[in-house]
């Protein structure tokens, strides 16, 4: 697992995709927090990140499915995903080597919006602060969160051998995990019961609760389970790859 995992990251970082996928992370959350008026967190009137935890799930939408997309899909397509199951190595070594080399990617990305909080408090007013358990909770969650996308990417990067497909399946399915639950209980045939129950299958509804600064176990149970749903699918979807092929 350990050489997959240095194999990936060493591939991610010797060009320059990946440094532009993170800079664009740290770029746009930049722009949409401190320079565009209407999000800007400095028009808030008080101290907060609120901003950036609300901002960051959106863009990983689409950061996290671009760091994934070529994960497998570029193994089926040079054809060295054949020789790769000669090693001796399991099919779990495989799948957690590539997922654990991504989320570190992820969690990268986001160790430098540090400076954000560090920023924020040196401007709150004297005797005020930032609620540092909500946003320590707020941080857990995304980082549950890049977890689950990251397995999702992993998965969608598993069934195809397209980089550009695996991109789109893993921002469709990341969306409908995050926003489509919480839509979907809206529906006026869901209330009275079901709605809450919808609400409670997607993403958003447990990294609002992570959010809040109280850690549940449901929450942590919830994206640890995604997560590995993900993961298993990703398997099963290269061993039956490889014994059609």
């Amino acid at each position: 697992m350990l050489a997959i995992f240095k194999k990936e990251i060493h591939q991610f970082f010797s060009s320059v995709t990946g440094y532009v996928a993170i800079l664009l992370f740290l770029l746009a959350n930049g722009l949409f927090l401190f320079v565009f008026p209407d999000t800007s967190l400095l028009d808030a009137g008080y101290a907060n990140l609120d901003g950036l935890f609300e901002l960051a799930p959106m863009i990983y939408l689409l950061l996290i499915p671009a760091i994934t997309m070529r994960s497998f899909s570029d193994e089926f397509r040079t054809g060295t995903m054949e020789l790769l199951s000669t090693k001796p190595l399991t099919w779990w070594q495989i799948v957690w080597g590539k997922f654990w080399a991504c989320l570190l990617i992820v969690l990268i990305s986001l160790a430098p919006t540090i400076v954000y909080y560090v920023a924020m408090d040196q401007l709150a007013a004297p005797g005020t602060g930032l609620d540092n358990g909500g946003i320590i909770g707020s941080y857990l969650g995304l980082m549950l969160l890049g977890g689950a996308f990251t397995a999702v990417g992993i998965w969608a990067s598993s069934i195809t051998s397209n980089a550009v497909v695996a991109f789109l399946v893993a921002v469709f399915t990341c969306y409908v995990f995050y926003t489509g639950f919480d839509a979907l209980s809206r529906v006026p045939v869901f209330t009275g019961g079901a709605d809450y129950y919808l609400q409670m299958a997607g993403i958003r509804y447990h990294y609002i609760s992570i959010s809040r600064g109280v850690v549940d176990s449901r929450d942590v149970i919830y994206f640890f389970s995604l997560t590995g749903l993900m993961l298993y699918l990703t398997k099963t979807s290269l061993e039956r790859k490889i014994w059609q092929g």
